[in-house]
């Protein structure tokens, strides 16, 4: 199969149906089916309703929708038409969209009708000049506006450079970071591993992780799509009516909640799994425990890789025992195309290549790093090196076999269910509340989902706090995985002689609070 002239990632994925259109390519949890040929005509049809609108080149495509195939859709429909997507966590309140909209200056916003009575005020307020709802059962004015224009559409020109995407990602400053990726990272990354996973003819990708991060939105469909392979597509995550369809498919992919979630299920064992290829987890560590795990309950090795918003996937466990063994604890080699090195910087910021299994700083270079952070040239230049390796900040090691492997964020990031949580977003938050002098938030070991934060708040001289209290009121601002799962009201944080909040204490201190 010749490749398409056209860099657009969409002209790509496109060009690897099958033959026959005619053939499933998703089939939902309940059943409905969706051809190659649907595929192709309704995101047509919103691509055509996308140009119709007269959106600027560059226009960005805010979308914060509950997962289904008209979702992907519009993802598909806005790649085609030469626009810039822009997913959004569903669980995002009021405080974190309207800071979204604000920076991208989204033309067009896509939110579902419960939600329109609050995000279409927002998006007018910063100018947004077009919103439509999309709602998970096939309706929305979105779809309700796209039925009325033509299924045929020609893919618009993009260059390898032009922006694709835009994944948000907030920073130890808790201000949120636009990482900027183009046509040429994505299809980069989904090329080799198509190639490294072994995708062959007759696979079948269970589909069950959100679709507004790397993982679940090009990861995963990138993959079944650039191998023409059918999805079973789940709207949501149900451990008893997975392992139910294992039979049915070949890959899955997901975080190591899913994984304990599914282990939980007396039905999971080999006789279940006997179809399946491949078992693939990232997105957060993976306890050994439940890689040893799964490896006795079902026959299969869970393959663990390490990838980013900014830069998509980095590295894997080998694919074939010729690459070498899946190792636990690991994440595997550097994909092919990525350089990948530790190195230590001294007090100056001189830096020094570690030896092996010396942890320092993870760099990373290759056509999967990202453009940059959007509107932000000075943190862009702050996050790369001289010699143009991205700073990816995660602290880990090479072994002598050339294993990488994580063993901590340089910048306190707490990663719970496979969602990033940064410390100093919150703590500005809880920080804001009337009679609060100062906070800390640190993650600790969870069974379920791998990591969950635990705020330590100070009160200011006289005032009188509750922690029931503080976190009450930041349900209401903040995205639910967010929410600290404790709260202690303390007299003082611990600090060392120069003032610090010394975080490893209190990590320490409440590293057993939930059995982990």
């Amino acid at each position: 199969m010749s490749k398409p002239a056209n860099a657009n990632l969409f002209a790509h994925l496109r060009a690897a149906f099958p033959h026959d259109l005619d053939a499933i390519a998703v089939e939902t949890d309940d059943r409905l089916h969706y051809s190659w040929r649907d595929l192709e005509r309704a995101s047509a049809m919103i691509a055509n309703l996308l140009g119709a609108l007269k959106l600027k080149a560059g226009a960005r495509v805010a979308v914060q929708v509950e997962k289904s195939v008209e979702a992907m859709l519009l993802y598909l429909a806005t790649l085609r038409a030469g626009y810039v997507f822009l997913p959004l966590n569903t669980a995002y309140q009021s405080a974190e969209i309207e800071y979204f909209i604000a920076n991208a200056e989204p033309e067009v916003v896509v939110c579902s009708s419960a939600n329109a009575p609050w995000v279409g005020p927002i998006a007018q307020k910063a100018g947004t000049r077009h919103v439509f709802t999309l709602d998970d059962d096939r309706s929305g004015t979105l779809l309700e506006l796209a039925a009325q224009c033509s299924d045929e559409h020609a893919v618009v020109q993009r260059k390898p450079e032009d922006l694709a995407a835009i994944l948000y990602t907030s920073g130890t400053t808790g201000r949120s970071k636009g990482a900027m990726l183009t046509h040429r990272n994505l299809l980069s990354n989904a090329e080799v591993l198509k190639d490294y996973w072994g995708w062959a003819q007759g696979d079948v990708l269970l589909h069950a992780l959100p679709i507004f991060h790397v993982h679940g939105l090009f990861v995963a469909i990138h993959g079944a799509l650039l191998n023409g392979s059918k999805m079973i597509w789940f709207s949501r995550f149900d451990p008893k009516r997975v392992v139910a369809r294992l039979p049915d498919a070949t890959v899955f992919m997901g975080v190591p909640t899913l994984y304990v979630r599914m282990l939980a299920e007396p039905l999971l064992g080999q006789r279940q799994c006997e179809d399946m290829r491949l078992f693939i987890a990232g997105s957060a560590p993976l306890l050994i425990e439940t890689f040893q795990e799964w490896q006795q309950r079902t026959g299969h090795t869970i393959l663990e890789r390490y990838g980013m918003s900014e830069t998509i996937m980095l590295t894997s466990n080998p694919y074939t025992s010729v690459q070498g063994a899946r190792r636990g604890g690991t994440v595997g080699f550097p994909l092919p195309g990525v350089s990948l090195r530790v190195r230590a910087y001294d007090e100056h910021g001189e830096p020094r290549e570690c030896p092996v299994d010396e942890i320092g700083n993870i760099e990373v270079s290759g056509p999967n790093v990202f453009a940059g952070y959007w509107r932000m040239p000075e943190k862009t230049k702050e996050e790369f090196t001289a010699d143009g390796y991205f700073k990816t900040g995660d602290v880990g090691k090479i072994d002598g076999l050339g294993y990488v492997t994580i063993v901590g964020r340089s910048k306190d990031l707490i990663i719970s269910g496979g969602y990033n949580v940064y410390p100093a977003e919150i703590e500005g938050y809880i920080n804001e509340m009337p009679g609060v002098a100062e906070s800390a938030l640190v993650g600790v070991p969870h069974p379920d989902f791998g990591e969950v934060g635990v705020a330590v708040v100070v009160p200011k001289a006289g005032a009188s706090l509750a922690a029931d209290a503080i976190v009450a009121e930041l349900k209401g601002k903040l995205a639910n995985f967010k929410i600290p799962k404790r709260c202690y009201v303390v007299d003082e944080l611990p600090r060392n002689t120069m003032g610090k909040v010394q975080k490893a204490l209190l990590r320490e201190q409440h590293k057993g609070l939930f059995g982990a």
